[in-house]
């Protein structure tokens, strides 16, 4: 526990002017980020008498060791840099407010030539069209399944376009008129985007004009004595008024607002969110957050402002938002809102009438959502404490693991060999501090050197990154002074869990001995019995089938292995789409995509003589050269099987399938980040164990 008045900076040397700052612990580890008006007045708040402090505040400048600002020219740009930095270092002591899941949205792919909707999650893409988000993906699709009668845009995902389009034939929704089937040409690409943009104009509260719109020509085609097309209609505007009536009208002036309730108690605040458009609720959505830090209900306000408007712009930041109390400083955070708009927009509290009503209906949803999380967590809190304190008492450990690393190692009969490292602490996923290896010190099957490698290198990268004294180093793998976030391998676990028996457990309690490490306990689990293995003993610890530790460490295993699959998998998934054009050099993803899409086939490109490649755009007649000479060093693959049918597939239909598979799973995965920094696939759990570890 460091005293602040050591870190406290000298008089004078704190400047009088609007700014945001950073608490660093003892490890460099960016602690808190704050932003001033003054920043002279708010850190000199922090350094008076301990006992005049709010408790979290306390804690907070107690376990910093050193403060550093930085200067800006308005307080818009201090709540901008706030917000960046908070999203950079994630700030122990910041309030941050995290979903308890991923809400999903009604999307439309405006960006595409044939626009399609879909129920979409996660992060926003660029040129989509959002409305939500929604409780349930089943809401999403009740209601599309009422609107595509009248406006019937594309569904399909790109492979079943494409192969509806390569037959000739539509799908299903093409044959009972629930979509305009463009894949056969039945409307054009302009007529197509037409019924998109008309379903989003629906869809953003435009609905009294249409279905007015929908009743004239229904009029006008009963007094032409056209009664199919009339009683047509007549289901349209039907079924378009009971979409309608999915979201009743709440806001009776057609309104464009968020509404923001908050519930709270000392420990704990939950945020729930209404988003109404054209005066009906569009969706909702909350979260819950710990008070870490001396927060006032305009604060909270404040940071859940940031939340949801940080990464939004135009239309989706709405012209008006409702609050139960203002920020502090509620001018610079309207003008903040105001340049993600584009326009105007009105912060304030609902004093009377229908906003007010329904200010309190999403207030009694916070209270809800409160007391329901406050349910579950003690729940859960009681469970993971008895899971670790049976995990320390079986293994016979001076206190309970707080911080559990596992490993697993997986292969395909002794090809792609690679490990995962999964992290637990306090019983829960840590998944930003999930790591996955290659093996490189020998070619083949065997888990256990392999096993002794994955630790050495983790564990190797620990000892380099401390100095002789025990602190973090500040070279390239530390924690710098530019960079408050924690590496790859900053902290070490209080245990070490293997996925394997009693060679798995030696091979690492081995390789942490070779480092010196003695202060880190582990142990293995065996998939048979559901056996833990600790080092040196002949007999396993074999703790009861209801223990809660069991539970905990079986969890901490599968995660290993799913998290190991699914990296072998994406590994092997890329070696078989591997093409000979790899190997030419300077030709880049887009010059390929564009050979491709000339030719249709690498068979085909094969074939082309130098002159043909030449005309495709950016290709020059040595890259042309070069990719002759490549592909016909290059034996050509053995034909492509599907394994659903049996059929051996030509290579065009074989690289169109190829790639739908792909955007199908770059769509649909969750995203975890690896020990490379990239996205890493997180499938589901291997379902094939035998060949496949």
């Amino acid at each position: 526990m460091a005293d602040p008045s050591s870190y406290r900076p000298k008089p004078g040397q704190i400047p009088d002017s609007p700014g945001v700052y950073k608490f660093r612990d003892e490890h460099r580890r960016v602690i808190y980020v704050g932003k001033a008006k003054s920043l002279r007045q708010r850190l000199a708040s922090y350094f008076q008498d301990l006992s005049g402090l709010h408790p979290r505040t306390r804690t907070m400048v107690t376990t910093a060791a050193s403060v550093e600002w930085t200067v800006v020219s308005t307080e818009v740009e201090a709540l901008q840099l706030e917000y960046s930095w908070i999203k950079e270092f994630d700030p122990r002591f910041n309030v941050k407010y995290r979903d308890d899941k991923s809400y999903p949205y009604l999307a439309v792919t405006m960006n595409e030539e044939f626009p399609r909707v879909q129920v979409m999650r996660g992060q926003k893409k660029k040129g989509v069209r959002y409305f939500g988000p929604y409780g349930h993906a089943w809401a999403i699709r009740d209601t599309v399944d009422l609107l595509l009668r009248v406006f019937p845009v594309r569904t399909c995902s790109a492979g079943v376009f494409k192969n509806a389009a390569r037959t000739g034939r539509p799908c299903l929704l093409g044959y009972i008129g629930k979509c305009s089937a463009p894949c056969v040409e039945r409307v054009s690409p302009e007529e197509h985007r037409e019924l998109a943009e008309e379903f989003c104009d629906f869809m953003a509260g435009r609905t009294g004009t249409y279905i007015r719109r929908l009743e004239a020509r229904m009029t006008e085609a009963a007094e032409e004595m056209e009664y199919e097309r009339a009683a047509r209609l007549r289901d349209d505007i039907e079924a378009l008024k009971k979409a309608m009536e999915k979201s009743a009208v709440v806001l009776a002036d057609a309104t464009d607002a968020d509404l923001i309730a908050l519930a709270e108690d000392e420990l704990e605040a939950a945020v729930q969110i209404f988003h109404v458009r054209g005066g009906r609720v569009r969706g909702q959505r909350g979260w819950v957050t710990d008070k870490v830090e001396a927060v006032t209900t305009g604060d909270l306000v404040e940071h859940a402002l940031q939340q949801l408007y940080g990464e939004e712009t135009g239309d989706s930041v709405p012209k008006e938002v409702l609050v139960p109390a203002l920020p502090e400083l509620v001018e610079p955070v309207q003008q903040w809102l105001a340049e993600r708009r584009g326009s105007n927009v009105s912060l304030r509290i609902p004093q009377r009438g229908d906003k007010k009503a329904l200010m309190e209906t999403v207030q009694r949803n916070a209270l809800q959502a409160l007391g329901l999380h406050k349910t579950k967590r003690a729940s859960d809190l009681t469970t993971r404490s008895r899971a670790l304190e049976e995990i320390a008492e079986a293994l016979d450990l001076d206190s309970a693991p707080l911080r559990i690393e596992c490993y697993d190692i997986s292969h395909l009969q002794g090809d792609d060999v690679v490990a995962s490292m999964v992290v637990f602490e306090d019983g829960l996923a840590r998944k930003s501090e999930y790591r996955r290896f290659q093996i490189k010190g020998f070619e083949g099957q065997d888990d256990v050197r392999s096993m002794h490698e994955v630790i050495t290198r983790r564990f190797r990268r620990y000892l380099a990154e401390k100095e002789k004294t025990g602190e973090w180093a500040d070279g390239e793998t530390g924690l710098t002074e530019e960079d408050g976030r924690p590496k790859r391998f900053a902290y070490p676990p209080q245990l070490v869990v293997v996925d394997g028996g009693q060679p798995q457990v030696a091979a690492a309690k081995r390789a942490l001995d070779e480092l010196g490490i003695d202060d880190i306990a582990v142990c293995g689990l065996a998939k048979r019995l559901e056996e833990v293995w600790v080092p040196g003993e002949d007999d396993p610890v074999v703790l009861p089938r209801t223990s809660e530790g069991l539970y905990l460490l079986q969890r901490v295993r599968d995660e290993a292995h799913r998290f190991a699959i699914t990296y072998q998998r994406a590994k092997r998934a890329r070696r078989f789409r591997a093409s000979p054009l790899d190997d030419v050099p300077g030709l880049g993803e887009t010059r390929k995509q564009a050979l491709i899409k000339h030719f249709g086939s690498v068979k085909k490109l094969r074939s082309a003589t130098i002159d043909q490649i030449c005309e495709v755009p950016g290709i020059g007649r040595k890259t042309a050269e070069a990719i002759t000479v490549a592909l016909a060093q290059a034996a050509p693959a053995a034909p492509a099987v599907n394994t659903a049918t049996g059929e051996i597939m030509e290579d065009e239909e074989y690289a169109t399938d190829a790639t739908d598979a792909t955007d199908a799973t770059d769509a649909e995965s969750e995203t975890t980040a690896g020990s490379a920094g990239e996205p890493v696939s997180a499938g589901s759990s291997d379902e094939r164990r035998g060949q496949e570890r």
